[in-house]
């Protein structure tokens, strides 16, 4: 390969890598997670608010290719048809299994993983399925040697090794090896999100501490309250008792709002901060429209309850069409964005 072609695989890889990290950690639950290329060959991973580090550089230091394999006989030597590989639950150095290199099923033939309690045996397992391909495979193996343990390879490691005891035509199977409910969970999500095209280290890794986070969240809810105080003082100043309904109106919008993203769950962060501004942008932009319509129904010398409702009905439309367009913008964003982008989609959904 030339040059140019190498690069441009190492960068296929890093992005594919990108996309892998971001499903992985997407499965986890973590709230507006930023996964974002760095350089040539890094990939920049920030979560806020997790509670358990380690899990989730236990997810993204896996490969997580997974095979199937059939076990070669007991004693066979390593040589070019047989490896010898470790069993994932067993003490470093303990025996290993002789497995053979070629593998009859790929774990990119996998379509669904999922944790769950074994109803026999009653330990934590994965329940798997396999798409046509991998089923047509599983099936002919399985045909062709019962009997015979049939290894399930992770990252050069052998979870387990069960004998085959009849053929398996429906493309589902199990796996079991003595799991916790965690680990049975992290397993599913490595499934489910793929393997790695190469190994991901770690180079670099900061926690940014309290003081740091609450500087930033301080500053962020600073400028939230001063853009609340100086919109009110303008709606007061320019539209008098009207504009202090307007700012009561804003002051249940801003409550409501965040009481929403409570509700959620929501991690509060500095685009959601943005958001929730943007969102007391259009309001304000809402209660102008009413107001200035109610001005020019006062101007008719008509009563103020009669002008009111005027405006209202005056500017509902255009409030309408202003807020059913955000909202669809909003929902582009939250279907084809990640991280912080869903986090903004989304508190400003809850503020319109």
């Amino acid at each position: 390969l030339n040059p140019e072609a190498v690069t441009d695989l190492a960068s296929k890889a890093v992005q594919q890598s990108i996309s892998i990290v971001r499903r992985r950690i997407d499965e986890t639950g973590v709230n507006e997670p930023v996964v974002a290329r760095q350089g040539q060959n890094r990939v920049l991973v920030e979560l806020p608010g997790i509670s358990d580090p380690d899990r989730i550089k236990r997810l993204l230091g896996s490969t997580a290719k997974m095979t199937f394999r059939l076990v070669a006989p007991e004693g066979t030597a390593a040589g070019p048809d047989v490896e010898l590989l470790p069993m994932a639950n067993r003490a470093e150095g303990s025996e290993k299994l002789p497995v053979r290199r070629h593998v009859e099923v790929d774990g990119m033939n996998l379509t669904r993983a999922t944790a769950g309690m074994d109803q026999r045996a009653g330990g934590w397992v994965v329940n798997f399925a396999l798409d046509s391909i991998g089923t047509r495979r599983f099936a002919d193996v399985s045909t062709r040697h019962v009997g015979q343990p049939f290894a399930i390879v992770l990252d050069n490691k052998v979870i387990s090794a069960p004998v085959i005891r009849e053929p398996i035509v429906g493309g589902q199977g199990q796996i079991s090896g003595n799991f916790t409910v965690e680990e049975a969970n992290d397993l599913a999500v490595l499934l489910r999100a793929g393997a790695l095209p190469a190994p991901l280290t770690i180079v670099e890794e900061r926690t940014i501490g309290p003081s740091l986070g609450a500087d930033a969240i301080r500053a962020g809810l600073y400028s939230i309250v001063a853009g609340f105080t100086l919109v009110v003082a303008f709606m007061i100043a320019t539209y008098g008792r009207f504009g202090l309904f307007a700012a009561a109106a804003l002051l249940v919008n801003l409550a409501l709002t965040i009481a929403g993203l409570s509700m959620m769950g929501a991690t509060l962060t500095l685009p959601g901060m943005a958001g929730i501004l943007l969102a007391l942008g259009m309001a304000v932009d809402a209660n102008i429209l009413i107001n200035e319509r109610t001005r020019e129904e006062l101007g008719k010398r008509n009563g103020v309850i009669a002008s009111i409702e005027a405006g209202v009905r005056r500017a509902y439309t255009t409030i309408m069409d202003a807020n059913i367009t955000t909202l669809i913008k909003m929902l582009i964003l939250f279907v084809v964005g990640v991280g912080a982008i869903r986090g903004f989609a989304v508190t400003i959904s809850l503020g319109i």
